[in-house]
């Protein structure tokens, strides 16, 4: 599966915000946004007038970034939101909210999404008591994931779990510090995702 492998930070400066892409550098003086608050390139600091499609691919982008998708796997998540019941960008986002790669990320498991992302393809984790190792597995309520004894003592796991507390964990699931473990209570509603996040300029933006 192809996926971003060029500089996160850059990314950041690029949406004018903390995607919190690199963990916890993103929480330190070091963050890029905090040193160079203007996107990148040769004319990043210019002025730049941005019409309503601007915007609204700039939220899309952003979203997509966040959750370190490729825009086909962006699409065929909002394609999927719009054939549900309900409003179509808070099911688009629940469903990148329960994301296996994502949940680890939200229970503490690892700092980023990308670090998670690559835990779940080692192998690191079970659901429900099976092995798995698909970042893009759907959750559902119910399910419980849980670190495999082997991986207990990596350290990159330990240290942001120690670190979860600054955090926080979302209301919609349960950690288990001592026994590893995380668990799905409900499913994720629009208030359980603090990121600003304007879901409907996507749906705007899909629906041209």
């Amino acid at each position: 599966m192809a996926r971003y492998t060029g500089p996160s930070c850059r990314l950041c400066r690029r949406e004018n915000m903390e995607l919190f892409l690199k963990g916890e550098r993103c929480y330190t003086d070091k963050c890029a946004i905090k040193r160079r608050n203007y996107p990148p390139g040769q004319h990043g600091q210019g002025r730049s007038k941005t019409s309503d499609y601007g915007v609204q691919l700039r939220e899309k982008q952003k979203v997509r970034r966040i959750y370190g998708l490729l825009e086909k796997q962006f699409r065929a998540y909002f394609q999927e939101a719009d054939r549900m019941k309900g409003v179509t960008g808070e099911n688009l986002l629940s469903l990148l909210e329960r994301r296996l790669d994502n949940v680890i990320y939200r229970l503490g498991f690892a700092s980023s999404r990308t670090e998670s992302r690559q835990l779940v393809r080692h192998g690191h984790f079970t659901i429900n008591g099976r092995k798995v190792n698909i970042p893009s597995i759907q959750l559902k309520v119910g399910d419980v994931i849980e670190l495999r004894e082997k991986s207990r003592k990596i350290v990159a796991v330990t240290d942001s779990l120690e670190a979860v507390v600054r955090r926080g964990v979302p209301q919609w699931v349960e950690l288990d510090r001592d026994a590893f473990k995380g668990l799905i209570k409900t499913l994720p509603v629009r208030e359980d995702v603090t990121t600003p996040i304007q879901e409907q300029l996507i749906v705007e933006l899909y629906s041209k």
